[in-house]
This record gives C-alpha cells, structure tokens and sequence, in this order.
C-alpha cells in the first residue's frame, strides 16, 4: 500500500510541475520581450534627442538651397555674424534673438576654405611625421 500511494502521489505532482514550468516560461518570455521593447523604446528616444539638439545647434548647415550659409561666428550667447550668398553677391547679417540687420553688402566675394575632418586628420599625420624626422 506505501507504494501505491507514493506512485498516486507522483503521478499527481507531475502535471502540476510542468504547469509551473510552462507557467515560468511564459513569464520568462514575456520579461524578455518588455526588456526588449524597452530598450528599442530607449534608443529611438535618444535618436530623438540628438535630432532636437543638432537641429537646435545648427550643427549641419545645408548649402542646396538659393540662399547659402558661407561662414558663422559666435558673437554671445544668442548673437552671430552670418556670412550669406544669394546668387553670387555675399551680405554679412548681424543675427539676435529679435531680429536680422544687414551690416554690409561685400563687393568682393569672400572665399572660405571648407575643410573636412579626413583632410585635418591627414594634416595632422604629416606633420606628426615631419616632427619625428627632424
């Protein structure tokens, strides 16, 4: 009789540990897939983010348009000189926060030499190597 309710009993206990067990899967998947979405949520925020800041910075400035950006700089903290070309003739623009004022219309063109990181970089190398020889 010891046996027969030791074997009643296992027989009894099985289906009630491979319910915990698919219980514990399903549990463990779907931990997994919120991990997952959250993360994907993480990463498209922060390409948000950087898209606002280089927009609000004016880091990339586009040249494809009639009126172009030839050269910026910084006067404080919301004033700049703007160099600008619209159709060969270049105007320097005093910029605030509350408005735009031409300060000169250039009779001369005033060529800037754009540079990019790579052509610094290779600069940069050379001169390295000059160093080292002398």
């Amino acid at each position: 009789m010891v046996t027969s309710s030791a074997i009643t009993e296992a027989v009894s206990s099985e289906p009630a540990s491979s319910e915990v067990a698919i219980r514990g899967a399903e549990t463990s998947n779907i931990a997994a897939l919120s991990s997952m979405m959250g993360g994907l949520i993480l990463v498209i925020a922060i390409i948000f983010v950087l898209a606002y800041i280089v927009k609000k910075l004016n880091l990339v400035q586009s040249n494809q348009g009639v009126i172009k950006t030839v050269a910026m700089t910084p006067l404080g903290q919301k004033e700049k000189l703007v160099l600008v070309e619209l159709e060969g003739q270049q105007y320097l623009l005093g910029v605030t926060a509350q408005q735009v004022n031409l300060i000169e219309k250039l009779d001369s063109t005033v060529n800037v030499e754009t540079s990019s990181f790579a052509s610094r970089l290779k600069q940069a190398k050379q001169q390295a190597k000059e160093q080292a020889k002398e």
